[in-house]
């Protein structure tokens, strides 16, 4: 490299595909919807109506699975360092919901649409979310059972806010027919 060399000529430039940009419109959506939702009084540290969760469902049947991962993914990270809680306790504890929800998703996108919606799905992902973390606070945070006599108060808010996201999901997804794809 001369000394007459720019930073310019040195970059590395990646191509942006319209896949990319998309999923970026609605991974900030979901970073959004994450940081308002923070801001909101919770009854118990942990029980919150995840909102994101709207914009994952919406991208799962419309864009697929792939895309849904990284909707998901990136809304765990860039939400974590937006709040000041990246590689926190706080930071886990989402990214093992998001992990354990997308799972329960990859499955619930090759169940029969004709049978299981939205609403389905989104129930799946809220109770195995729930389920993520109450595992991972006992393997690491809370080295005893107790922390599982907070399930049945998951479970009815994971249930509660699963209905609501699922139908709000669906909701959305019959106002734009035209933008969806087969979740595979």
């Amino acid at each position: 490299m001369t000394a007459s060399t720019t930073d310019h000529e040195r970059a590395i430039e990646l191509p942006v595909t319209p896949d990319d940009r998309r999923i970026a419109r609605y991974a900030a959506a979901a970073i959004a919807l994450s940081v308002a939702e923070a801001a909101l009084p919770s009854p118990l540290p942990g029980v919150k109506p995840g909102l994101a969760n709207i914009v994952v469902l919406v991208v799962l049947w419309s864009h697929g699975w792939r895309d849904a991962v990284w909707v998901s993914l990136l809304r765990v990270v860039a939400g974590s360092l937006l709040l000041g809680q990246f590689l926190a306790p706080g930071f886990f504890l989402a990214l093992a919901g998001a992990l354990t929800s997308l799972a329960a998703l990859a499955g619930a996108a090759r169940l029969p649409r004709r049978w299981f919606g939205p609403v389905t799905a989104s129930l799946l992902a809220a109770f195995t979310h729930i389920g993520g973390q109450l595992l991972l606070a006992r393997l690491w945070l809370v080295p005893h059972d107790g922390v599982f006599y907070l399930a049945p108060l998951f479970a009815a808010s994971a249930l509660v806010f699963g209905i609501v996201n699922g139908l709000i999901a669906a909701r959305l997804l019959q106002e734009h027919p035209h933008d969806h794809a087969n979740p595979a």
